[in-house]
């Protein structure tokens, strides 16, 4: 009988998309036995935007919450998100980071680390894969990742390409990544076909979002193109921005006699164990209805469900909600401007950015941010298409952008050592450091709280003895 796994996202991907990854371990500590004996591929639980939020909105220490995950789910693979030479943050970071991070990450539990880069330009994912491959448990998984858009110049025998690099990169596995959800049932039959002639028997992966409306029916025209596994989140936080349920998918594939290896009745303990926590964000407003919608514009926005729902949050916390569109209509330009990097983060973030303040500014590119720069100065890598003339020039002037890569160049002193004095002695382990390099600002505030809390409940020992 074939099969077909499935990779749950409630945990990561599909809170990140609904309410920006607000979703505190504490409200789901309690079904993780439960989860841990549905059956699942694996369960994407860390990575992508939950390190930022656990330290600079839900006071929490992602590599403790790694590590109750590990605890309460022993027996299933543990799979997070990982930007490359971004890591988790939004610039690239040294080599000998990379590597620390990732030695950190599998010590501390993960199994499956998907490794993307934002422009598909594979130098950045390199030294991930060795890193992976150094520090390599039994259970270990190096997925490579393609950032999957559509543009000019991405077409499906360039994907082709792409996944054959991979494959002789040495990577185990190959993800597709449809961020935005615009991949059709018709790109879904070409392109998987197309790429399981070149890569053989290495199993490969699909990742989209119900963003467009697209996700069932490309996810159905997978299957029968020969996917291997596939990502989902329990019911009640799929659909809109969030992967297609699991639930529903199930019942599909034992339609097709399709063997997905979940447990029925625990799968649906676990929907029925989020239900409420759902409410409790769609009653206090951290889970926006908008999130909850189709949009078929996204086919013209190509716009991931994770940058949605940050935009949505920070045109709300502006009070220019009433701007909403008119970013939304101005992010197409903005990319094409900057060569069609695929909307994913960082690059999401970036370009969704420069679009929202292109709109509230009321001039296009009088106000650049940073990261638009270092872009398009090269030191993201190489962008997919000739950037805009014109703004290259005012951003560059007559210099050329940068031609090698950036983290082969001179170092700036962001190191080990250098962190942990900066520290000083709210410093505890290898992991605060790192999560300082990370994010210095966040963790410093982070980890002053924990001493703090730690203070008074000494004083609170003492006094009732």
């Amino acid at each position: 009988m074939r099969k077909v796994q499935l990779t749950e996202t409630v945990l990561r991907d599909a809170n990140q998309s609904l309410m920006a990854t607000r979703l505190p371990y504490a409200d789901y500590e309690g079904i993780l036995p439960d989860m841990d004996k549905a059956g699942y591929y694996s369960i994407e639980c860390w990575g992508g935007a939950t390190f930022d939020s656990c330290l600079r909105y839900l006071n929490e220490d992602p590599w403790e919450r790694l590590r109750n995950l590990r605890k309460n789910l022993p027996d299933t693979r543990l799979q997070m998100l990982l930007r490359g030479q971004n890591l988790l943050g939004y610039k690239h970071y040294h080599d000998d980071v990379v590597e620390k991070f990732i030695e950190l990450s599998i010590k501390n539990g993960i199994d499956v680390i998907r490794i993307f880069d934002a422009l598909n330009d594979f130098r950045n994912i390199e030294t991930a894969l060795n890193a992976t491959k150094k520090y390599a448990k039994e259970k270990t998984i190096a997925s490579g990742c393609i950032s999957y858009t559509q543009s000019p110049v991405h077409t499906v025998d360039k994907y082709i390409e792409m996944c054959r690099e991979l494959k002789n990169m040495g990577f185990d596995t190959i993800c597709l990544k449809d961020m935005a959800g615009t991949m059709s049932p018709y790109e879904a039959e070409h392109l998987i076909k197309g790429i399981k002639d070149a890569i053989g028997d290495m199993t490969l992966i699909l990742h989209t979002h119900c963003t467009t409306g697209m996700a069932y029916m490309t996810i159905t025209k997978a299957i029968e193109s020969g996917i291997d596994v596939i990502d989902t989140a329990t019911s009640c936080f799929s659909g809109g921005t969030s992967q297609p349920s699991t639930e529903t998918m199930f019942y599909a594939l034992q339609q097709y006699g399709i063997d997905c290896g979940l447990d029925e009745e625990i799968i649906n303990k676990v929907n029925d164990y989020f239900k409420p926590i759902k409410q409790k964000y769609v009653d206090n407003g951290q889970l926006n209805p908008k999130s909850l919608a189709t949009d078929a514009q996204a086919l013209v926005y190509k716009v991931p469900g994770g940058m949605l729902s940050n935009m949505i949050a920070n045109l709300t916390d502006m009070h220019a909600m009433d701007k909403f569109d008119a970013a939304l209509a101005e992010i197409p330009k903005v990319r094409a401007d900057l060569g069609y990097p695929p909307l994913v983060t960082p690059l999401s973030q970036m370009v969704g950015n420069q679009a929202v303040t292109n709109v509230l500014v009321g001039e296009r590119y009088k106000n650049i941010s940073k990261e638009v720069k270092n872009y398009i100065k090269g030191e993201y890598g190489i962008a997919p298409a000739p950037i805009d003339p014109e703004l290259s020039k005012k951003v560059l002037g007559d210099d050329m952008p940068v031609d090698c890569r950036v983290e082969d160049m001179k170092r700036t002193g962001e190191d080990f050592k250098s962190a942990k004095e900066a520290l000083g002695d709210l410093c505890r382990c290898e992991e605060d450091v790192m999560s300082y390099i990370c994010y210095p600002d966040q963790t410093v505030k982070f980890l002053e709280n924990r001493k703090a809390q730690e203070e008074n409940e000494a004083v609170y020992t003492i006094e009732e003895m």
